[in-house]
Parts: C-alpha cells; structure tokens; sequence
C-alpha cells in the first residue's frame, strides 16, 4: 500500500469515526437500533455542500449540516415515541424520507466542492502537503468528538442516558424522564454522523445522494473491532476504542482490496465488510472459550 493511499485510508477512518461514535450512542448506550444513519450522514453532507455553493461561510455550513442531522435523529426518535412504532420502522421510515429530502435539497444527485472554499482552507498556508492536513485536521476532531463523547456520559445527565439504555423502568422509577433522554441521544448521535458526512463531503470534494449508503454497517463494524480488541469498563477507553476500531476496519479493508494475490476487487467490499464483522463477532466468544479452558486446566 502507498503512502497516499494509508493516509487516505487514515483520513476515512478518523471520518467514519465520528460516525462509529454516533452508532455507540444508539446501539450501545439507549439500546436503540437507529438506522437514520444511512440518511443522515447524507444530509449533512447535502445541506453543507449546498450552503458552501451558495457562498456561506463553511464553518457556519458545517454547524447547519450537523444540526440537519440531528433533527433528522429527532424525527427518528418522535414517531418511535408519540406513535409508538418499532423503533427499527420508525428509523427505516426516516432514512426512507431522507432520499427524497437530499436530491431536494441540492437539486441533483451530486455537488461538486473542488473549487469551493471548506474548512481545511484557513490551514492551506501552514505549509503542509494537502493529504496530511486533511487527515491531521480530521483526526483531530475525530479525537474532540471521542473526548466530548466520554465526558458527556460521565456527567449526571449522560449517567441517566446510560440507565434509560440499560432499564428503561427502573430509570423512569427513579424520576428520570426517559423520552427526553432519547431525544437527545438520538439528536447527538445523528449529529455526529451529520458532522462526519459534512466532512466527508469537504475532504473529498464533491457531495452525492448515494454516499450514505452502508454507513450504518461499517459505524458497526467498527464499534464491535473496536469492542473485541479493548475490553474495558471505562467510557473513555470505550469511545475511544470506536474511533480505532473504525481505523482498523478500514486499514483491513484497503489491505485486502490491494492484496494482488486475495484477488479481491472494489465490488467486493460488502463480502469483505461482513466478513470482518463476522470476525469481530466471533473473536470475543473463542476468547472467553479459552480463557475459561485455561482456568479449568489450572485448577486440575
């Protein structure tokens, strides 16, 4: 593998982490499987790419795109709540309606970026080369997000977000009010996955109505690597360990996709995905199968 290729495997890595840390919210923390994500993620990309054409500022367009995500999270969480829908139903429902709303809001399939202005360009004059900057700028909020994550859920209202997942009845007995907590959890997870979409769409140019597809498999993919390889009950390590997973997802799969002698091709990337998640699953179970072999021949 090249250099320019690791650092753009890098670069998609720190993006589809923010989305992995989006996924661990839902899936891990409420319980919720949400799959918003496939939309969302292009929604932000949608609203930002379109704002940036029409000459907004790409900071300000970056934040609107986020908050479009999140609000497409908040929909997610309404119809599950006010109308009592499956909460898988209620997510496809919304991911549904996101399609149409992408192509309405840039008017065509694709926004092409190449000559706009995006938030890596106050640092174009640092010097450095443009492949390096973009994967230190998105590592960098990568790292944020993972930071602002852990301490969200160490504080007191991260805490009840954290019981409402666990029991939802022993949470709403001890005051908490449940539906607020998956609003929000809802709202910031799809944020997140807003966000990594809209720097998705600056990083490499160009904004498109299919670019969510599968975001919600490889956000997965990487919370479950990055659970199977760091064991721990610390929420810092936790969250953290969503962003290396997601590194390490697409590390592996640029690897096999340049293996001459694997013989595998870019269609084959949905073969490769389920694969690496088959793995990631398996691999704790064989784990603990051993460790427990081991403690019972110790104790003969």
């Amino acid at each position: 593998m090249s250099t320019f290729a690791f650092l753009g495997t890098l670069e998609i890595g720190f993006i589809y982490g923010l989305v992995a840390l989006g996924v661990y919210l839902t899936f891990r923390i409420l319980d919720f499987p949400d799959l918003t994500v496939d939309g969302s993620f292009t929604l932000g990309a949608a609203v930002t790419a379109t704002l940036i054409v029409a000459g907004v500022n790409p900071y300000l367009a970056t934040l609107l795109g986020t908050l479009a995500a999140a609000s497409a999270g908040l929909v997610t969480a309404w119809l599950n709540l006010r109308f009592n829908i499956l909460h898988l139903l209620a997510s496809i429902l919304t991911m549904t309606a996101l399609y149409t709303i992408n192509l309405r809001v840039m008017g065509k399939p694709n926004v092409a970026l190449i000559m706009e202005p995006t938030v890596l360009t106050p640092f174009e004059g640092l010097g450095l080369a443009n492949m390096y900057l973009k994967v230190g700028f998105v590592a960098v909020c990568a790292l944020i997000g993972g930071l602002l994550v852990a301490w969200f859920l160490n504080t007191q209202y991260g805490l009840a977000m954290r019981a409402v997942g666990s029991n939802k009845r022993m949470a709403q007995a001890n005051g908490i009010v449940v539906n607020e907590k998956v609003y929000v959890g809802l709202a910031l997870s799809n944020g997140l996955v807003g966000l990594a979409g809209a720097l998705f769409a600056q990083t490499n140019g160009f904004a498109d109505s299919t670019m969510g597809i599968g975001t919600i498999v490889v956000g997965l993919a990487a919370v479950i690597i990055g659970e199977s390889l760091f064991a721990s009950r610390s929420i810092l390590v936790i969250v953290l360990s969503c962003i290396v997973g997601s590194l390490l997802y697409r590390v592996a799969v640029s690897m096999a996709l340049n293996a001459d002698f694997l013989g595998f091709h870019a269609s084959d990337l949905n073969l490769i995905t389920a694969v690496l998640v088959a793995l990631a699953l398996v691999f704790p179970k064989l784990r603990n199968e051993w460790k427990a072999k081991r403690a019972q021949e110790d104790t003969l």
